[in-house]
């Protein structure tokens, strides 16, 4: 098996979109000969990179090994062939503390190329996973190593960023500790949330080519239980579609949930007929980490009886607010903390809008039974925290300061055409936003569709304007503008994305790149 590490990779030299020669959509200035030329950009293999590596003071070393394969895996009574990291899903967490490198060898047994992108992570770029952008694709038979600083506390994941493979089970999380926990708990649990349906019912790829022809006049809307699955995850009545989800509404969302039909939703890769179950006292202090790897879906969780407080969102800190329940877009995470009563309690995540749930349970009790698969907890309905109710922690507020540049990135397509693209233009890895180090960047999403996207950028952790929160990835509902600021502290070629897999597959990303000063 061919074997490459990431100092071989920079000796060979990055042959894919990084060079000069990238037409961007920066601002462009005259040549000698008074024509227009492209900015350069600074590649993920450029001098700065390294040097911004250097400047986080790199700590230990820790080793991983992640063996990409196909195998038959178990989801709780039900075993489906797909794709995972160590055969297990999610995969196995990884932990570190901040200032710790992280060294992964990524073994690739998978019929295809791939590779893995650590998602909400400040990263040194060359790292960060993408193919034709910084890494050529780890192929079949071969091997990669990704080592880099990993520099900030929080509750992170990691994926593939190759086609649909995200919406198998190739993900798991990524923690990092930080060395001065000012948070006081005494045990802490990982949830991991999903929607599933390769094996089941087809695979990503089928659901793509499916979504990708668009959706004809006589498809109609879901009508009633079909083959003993959930309305929402059956064949329409009009038998035109396999996987396009139609008649799925939130009002959270502003309208439309989701494009696809799933069969299940999981909790710790488990059906909620057999749940995952976390057993410990009453009283005990909990801390719950919150992801979600979903495809298509948003989230809504609650944990039956109890009220949690908000600590974090995508790994950072916001001041503690207590919720009932919250909504979890894909790609987001949340962390709570909850002290637990005596008794058996459901963890519940209603797809939202689509109306099944996944589940696991908390147990204190030796004795009682479990609440019945299918009970909904009051709490679901009750207080939803959002965007506008969580304000950042000090120590991670962005410094007021207004943006040095704004760029409009428009998203834009239909359901109709499944057309999803930013600023009208599909995915074209040619296609780079330019900004500098040291700017204050302002990015403004304004929705033109009737569907919410979930946008994340890669590399960076951005506030939401006027003094918001900070995140990687937020929610941007339809019709609606959302603006974001980052400082450009983090040099390289960076992805801009919807997190719903589907429409970023099917156009809905694009690039920020630093130019090299003049």
């Amino acid at each position: 098996m061919q074997s490459i590490d990431r100092r071989t990779f920079l000796r060979g030299g990055l042959g894919i979109a990084a060079g000069a020669a990238l037409a961007g959509c920066s601002t462009r200035r005259p040549t000698a000969a008074g024509t227009p030329a492209a900015p350069a950009f600074l590649s993920p293999t450029d001098g700065a990179v390294a040097a911004k590596e250097a400047a986080r003071r790199p700590g230990m070393i820790r080793d991983f090994r992640l063996i990409a394969t196909e195998q038959v895996v178990d989801l709780g009574g039900k075993s489906v062939t797909t794709w995972s990291y160590n055969g297990r899903i999610p995969g196995k967490e990884i932990r570190v503390r901040a200032g710790e490198v992280l060294r992964a060898r990524l073994v690739n047994r998978l019929p295809k190329d791939t590779t893995i992108h650590w998602h909400g992570l400040a990263l040194r770029n060359d790292a960060d996973g993408v193919p034709g952008v910084t890494q050529e694709p780890v192929q079949a038979g071969t091997e990669f190593v990704y080592e880099f600083t990993a520099p900030d506390p929080g509750t992170y994941w990691f994926h593939p960023h190759s086609g649909t493979q995200l919406d198998r089970g190739l993900y798991a999380p990524l923690i990092v500790e930080d060395p001065r926990e000012p948070l006081g708990y005494d045990e802490e649990w990982v949830v991991v949330l999903d929607d599933w349906l390769d094996g089941v019912t087809g695979t990503p790829d089928e659901v793509l080519a499916e979504l990708s022809g668009g959706m004809s006049m006589d498809m109609g809307m879901d009508h009633g239980d079909m083959s003993g699955m959930p309305s929402s995850s059956a064949p329409s009545s009009s038998g035109m579609s396999k996987h396009m989800l139609m008649g799925a509404m939130s009002p959270l969302l502003g309208g439309d949930a989701g494009d696809v039909r799933y069969p299940h939703f999981l909790i710790n890769g488990r059906l909620p007929g057999a749940p995952e179950t976390f057993r410990t006292k009453p009283g005990t202090r909990l801390r719950i980490r919150f992801v979600n790897a979903g495809g298509d879906t948003a989230f809504r969780v609650a944990l039956g009886d109890h009220r949690m407080t908000v600590t974090h969102s995508d790994g950072f800190p916001v001041e503690h607010v207590e919720t009932d329940a919250l909504l979890i877009g894909m790609g987001e995470r949340y962390d709570v903390l909850v002290t637990l009563k005596d008794g058996v309690f459901p963890l519940v995540a209603l797809a939202e809008g689509k109306k099944e749930l996944a589940r696991a349970l908390i147990r204190t009790s030796g004795t009682g039974p479990a609440p019945r698969v299918g009970a909904r907890p009051a709490e679901l309905d009750g207080l939803i925290v959002g965007y506008g109710r969580l304000r950042p922690a000090q120590a991670v507020r962005l410094a007021p300061k207004n943006p040095d540049r704004t760029i409009k990135l428009e998203l834009t397509g239909s359901m109709m055409r499944y057309d999803w693209a930013i600023n009208g233009r599909k995915y074209d890895p040619k296609t780079i936003y330019g900004i500098r180090s040291g700017e204050r960047v302002r990015l403004s999403f304004v929705n033109r569709t009737m569907m919410w996207h979930p946008m994340h950028l890669h590399g960076h952790t951005f506030a939401l304007a006027r003094g918001g929160i900070r995140k990687d990835t937020a929610i941007v509902l339809p019709n609606t503008t959302l603006d974001v600021d980052f400082d450009a502290d983090n040099p390289g070629l960076w992805m801009i994305h919807c997190h719903n897999i589907y429409h970023a597959e099917s156009g809905m990303m694009t690039l920020l790149g630093y130019q090299k000063d003049r």
